[in-house]
């Protein structure tokens, strides 16, 4: 399992510190070479891009494990980005 947290810390400020989304990511099939991942994801409101609060659930199908966990996260982050447009 992967966990991603984006905490804001407004000014810099660590004790004001707060998650404004977060998604974890797990191995569904694949023990290999390429994996498929199911992954749940979701963000609280956001006032500054006028959003209210929401979670899905989806899959990233194929990725290639020989690849940087990076490239897992992009993934992810893309397919989040879009989840929430639709919201």
């Amino acid at each position: 399992m992967i966990r991603i947290r984006i905490d804001i810390w407004p000014g810099g400020d660590q004790r004001r510190a707060y998650t404004q989304a977060a998604a974890v990511i797990c191995c569904a099939r694949g023990q290999g070479r390429v994996c498929d991942y199911n992954v749940h994801a979701g963000e609280s409101q956001n006032e500054a891009a006028q959003k209210q609060d929401w979670s899905s659930r989806g899959h990233i199908l194929k990725h290639d494990r020989r690849a940087s966990i990076w490239a897992l996260v992009a993934k992810v982050a893309t397919w989040a980005a879009a989840e929430a447009e639709k919201q």
